[in-house]
């Protein structure tokens, strides 16, 4: 893995195919799940969607949990059918819910004919049902520096960013993205307990690196606010 200037407590995990680093993430991402049940009625577990959680879902599946006390959304959404080959919801219902898993609880960003905006009642709601904090989530990267759907080119984006606001939910419409965009705000992601961001290919690492020149400006690249200690950072090539 080359070499990266990120902030001091920022920990980088690596490995040589996706489905080896895959597995490495299933298992910790399933101890963390186990140790908040042993005290908690419920965990909650974040994801997102796209091809490279793929492997990690099919390993995850397998993992011995109670599943049926775990809840699972997603961390974004685009706001199409899940008949659309765009939802990301079908994707997680297609890859991780099944086998035990499928005894978990999938919650928020249920597609209705409703418009984005006139739907955000019922997505709170279901976002209010989420554990606070979020226990595990697991953050993906696009080459832009957006995650979730926190894009720098959506007008929406300072308000999805404000640490102190009061929304769980929030429609995007960045400019760049052919659909509308629903997506967990920066406050609710950023509580989580274990925060994960996993990627792969050289062409994320090099976002990363130019993401890590300047942390702060997360207004040119959403990603660079969770550029903190206590993230990880999963890669393959």
């Amino acid at each position: 893995m080359p070499e990266l200037q990120l902030p001091e407590g920022v920990n980088v995990h690596s490995a040589q195919s996706p489905e080896t680093l895959a597995e490495t993430l299933a298992d910790h991402v399933a101890e963390c799940l186990r140790l908040r049940l042993a005290e908690a009625p419920a965990a909650t577990l974040v994801v997102s969607g796209g091809s490279t959680p793929l492997p990690f879902f099919r390993a995850l599946r397998k993992k011995t949990l109670e599943w049926g006390r775990v809840l699972i959304a997603l961390a974004d959404e685009r706001w199409v059918p899940e008949t659309d080959a765009a939802s990301n919801a079908a994707l997680v219902k297609k890859e991780l819910l099944q086998a035990e898993a499928a005894q978990a609880r999938f919650v928020l960003f249920r597609y209705s004919d409703e418009e984005a905006v006139e739907a955000l009642p019922k997505l709170e709601a279901a976002a209010a049902e989420l554990t606070d904090p979020v226990d595990v989530l697991v953050l993906g990267m696009g080459n832009d520096g957006h995650t979730a759907s926190l894009f720098p080119d959506a007008p929406e984006l300072n308000r999805a960013m404000d640490r102190r606001g009061q929304q769980r939910v929030m429609v995007m419409t960045p400019l760049s993205q052919a659909h509308r965009r629903v997506t967990l705000t920066l406050p609710v992601l950023m509580q989580a307990r274990f925060k994960v961001l996993h990627l792969k290919g050289q062409d994320k690492i090099a976002t990363l690196a130019r993401a890590a020149e300047a942390p702060a400006d997360w207004s040119a690249m959403p990603i660079r606010a969770f550029l903190q200690a206590g993230l990880h950072v999963y890669w393959s090539p």
